[in-house]
């Protein structure tokens, strides 16, 4: 008999593997004085709680479907639910390059971070591929063992990242600076670019949606799954309203447009110095990297899922779906992955492509985007799939608040779509990283393997439900 995946996951499993590719110390540190210097307002507060709404309604309908997806393509698996399997190859397709290009984007900014880091201690300058290098070898060995070494180590990661967010907050509470409720005020939220607020708030959320993802590796997928997304939202929307809000309190809310313009690499590290210790400064210097770490090796799982699924549907040759016999993970799609993303990197570097203007830049935009093109997908899948079971069709409100959802990501969708220049740094990169998003979900839509695709590798839960649709239906 050959291995399968061990349900070893618990809902906290699944959230520290998920709420890690969120990065917060880096959405902290890093994004928020980007949300406030493109928004040109102080209206973050409300920004992000509006995208805290826009995910917990797409999750109503992300977890009614739970029962109804027994694998782990999470928004392959959805949309071929939902809208066939022409639409489902796309998202495949496109779901594979995002997560890929998110993964090359965080390797790279990452050697330039841990480099610039390591300069900084001990004087000596190491080339950023060098450091990208051996942390591509480090996730590799993590993606390649047993899910629980991965979901260890980014438990530690995310617990450090987390209390040193509350640290910041409590400083501020505490520093004697008068809090102001301005940050919450519709008026301030919509003065500016209230829809690049809205944009970069949306982006500081991706990796929640992995929840799926490890489906094969969760106890009791149906309750741990719609859990795990439901508090990674929630949890995750709590921390950066609250800590956003503290943060332009704790620079001012006269000043914290433009202490984020003038430096937002360092204007939040150095809050953290004044308002906690002057080496808090340097921790969360430190805790960044980590975090860009973190979300790596998240990153890197999410794609060996995929590949792992799409091997079970034939889609991908079979062994891609291979399961280690002694670590019983998917550690040939991982290695596959590790492969993929370390050729994209020496091609990167070989090119003499900037790590951070181009690379970065480049394949996280395109990335970003590609990810929300994939959630839309879904709940509109959700609710194509919600209204044609019959007797067993999602319940009223779930069709409701998923249609609520669905608006919502359409709105962040467009906005994307009209700043795509501005998330890939120019007009030329925005054409040509469009082209290569709308040809992958085209070659993924016309694929051949559409007819060669077999339900063989389906899981056992897969034709139960299989059965009970054809009942239903």
């Amino acid at each position: 008999m050959e291995p399968a995946l061990e349900r070893k996951l618990g809902v906290a499993g699944i959230l520290f593997m998920v709420v890690a590719a969120a990065a917060p110390i880096t959405v902290v540190a890093a994004n928020f004085p980007i949300i406030f210097s493109v928004s040109e307002s102080i209206g973050a507060p409300l920004m992000i709680l509006l995208a805290t709404v826009i995910l917990l309604l797409f999750s109503v309908g992300y977890a009614w479907m739970t029962p109804f997806v027994p694998d782990a393509g999470a928004f392959y698996s959805y949309v071929d639910k939902g809208m066939g399997r022409r639409s489902g190859l796309g998202t495949a397709a496109l779901a594979l390059v995002s997560y890929v290009l998110l993964t090359v984007s965080m390797t790279c900014y990452l050697g330039v971070q841990a480099s610039n880091l390591f300069l900084m201690w001990t004087g000596v300058s190491l080339p950023w591929w060098l450091v990208s290098a051996l942390m591509l070898i480090i996730v590799g060995y993590l993606g390649y063992r047993d899910i629980e070494l991965s979901a260890k180590v980014l438990a530690i990661v995310l617990i450090l990242e987390v209390v040193a967010v509350l640290f910041i907050d409590l400083g501020v509470i505490f520093s004697g600076r008068e809090l102001s409720l301005s940050p919450f005020s519709p008026t301030q939220a919509l003065s500016g670019a209230p829809g690049l607020g809205l944009l970069f708030a949306f982006l500081g959320f991706f990796g929640f949606e992995a929840t799926a993802v490890f489906r094969n590796e969760a106890k009791t997928p149906e309750r741990t799954i719609p859990r795990a997304t439901y508090i990674a939202v929630s949890c995750i929307g709590i921390l950066y309203t609250l800590s956003s809000w503290l943060v332009i309190n704790g620079l001012g809310t006269s000043n914290a447009v433009a202490a984020a313009s003038a430096d937002p690499e360092h204007v939040v590290m150095n809050l953290a110095g004044e308002v906690v210790a002057p080496i808090m400064a340097d921790i969360v210097q430190i805790l960044v990297v980590t975090s860009m770490f973190a979300c790596m090796l998240a990153f890197h799982n999410i794609v060996t899922r995929y590949i792992f699924t799409l091997g079970q549907r034939g889609i991908l040759p079979s062994a891609c779906a291979t399961v280690h016999p002694r670590h019983t993970a998917p550690s040939r799609a991982s290695l596959l992955v590790s492969i993929i993303t370390s050729v994209i990197v020496v091609v990167s570097a070989l090119i003499q492509l900037d790590p951070v203007i181009q690379i970065y830049t480049w394949y996280s935009g395109a990335g970003a985007l590609g990810v929300i093109v994939m959630m839309t997908l879904t709940s509109i899948a959700v609710i194509v799939f919600g209204t044609s079971r019959g007797s067993t069709q999602a319940p009223h409100v779930v069709r409701t608040l998923t249609a609520l959802g669905t608006l919502g990501l359409l709105l962040v969708l467009i906005i994307s779509i009209w700043n795509f220049p501005v998330l890939v740094g120019s007009n030329m990169a925005a054409i040509i990283w469009g082209i290569v998003l709308l040809g992958t979900f085209t070659v993924g839509l016309l694929s051949p393997s559409l007819h060669k695709a077999s339900p063989v590798a389906m899981s056992t839960e897969e034709h139960k439900t299989s059965e009970t649709d054809h009942i239903v239906m």
